[in-house]
């Protein structure tokens, strides 16, 4: 935190249940050279990783279905939500983390996963950066069922679709989650299915 042009008052924290939300106070010199003060809730949630796996020769694609309640809350009629594979860092780096969360989600071991994209999520209220890859599958990688783990109160279904199928999917709205959608589209642009 080296801008001149902020100076952070005051942190309060206003929830420390699953992630923390903060209240943060503080003077931002605007253009005109006078100082604003401002408050702003930051929803302080860790860094991700998420991956898009795709085979080439079959032109497919693994994505994952699971409950949102968030979407659910904000008119998702059943909160289910048509994601690629996802998860927290913690405390690994992000290609040691989506190898395991590859394998733990989808059931797949995946070696060589390529980065593509490192942006932050919903720069306005959560700190989060994630960290985009994809890497490529065939059924001899498959080496469980997936599907997440219950003891992270997981329960995702994975599914297998046609690359095309999955492009029309995102035009005709079954597909809303921004990371999916940019992964599906990076491969697009790239040619690579």
């Amino acid at each position: 935190m080296n801008n001149p042009k902020i100076n952070i008052k005051n942190i309060k924290n206003l929830s420390d249940d699953w992630h923390q939300l903060n209240k943060v106070n503080f003077d931002q010199k605007i253009k005109n050279g006078t100082w604003i003060n401002t408050d702003r809730e930051c929803y302080i949630t860790g860094n991700g990783a998420c991956i898009l796996l795709y085979n080439v020769k079959n032109k497919t694609v693994i994505l994952t279905r699971q409950f949102r309640m968030p979407t659910y809350l904000n008119g998702n009629k059943e909160g289910m939500m048509i994601e690629v594979c996802a998860g927290l860092l913690d405390k690994d780096d992000p290609e040691t983390c989506i190898k395991r969360e590859a394998e733990e989600e989808t059931g797949y071991i995946i070696n060589k996963p390529k980065k593509v994209l490192e942006v932050f999520t919903s720069p306005g209220a959560i700190t989060e950066k994630l960290y985009y890859f994809i890497a490529e599958y065939n059924s001899a990688m498959k080496i469980n069922k997936g599907g997440g783990l219950l003891s992270e109160d997981e329960e995702l279904e994975v599914l297998e679709y046609n690359f095309d199928t999955a492009l029309k999917m995102i035009d005709n709205g079954e597909i809303k989650d921004v990371k999916t959608i940019l992964l599906l589209q990076h491969l697009r642009i790239k040619d690579i299915l």
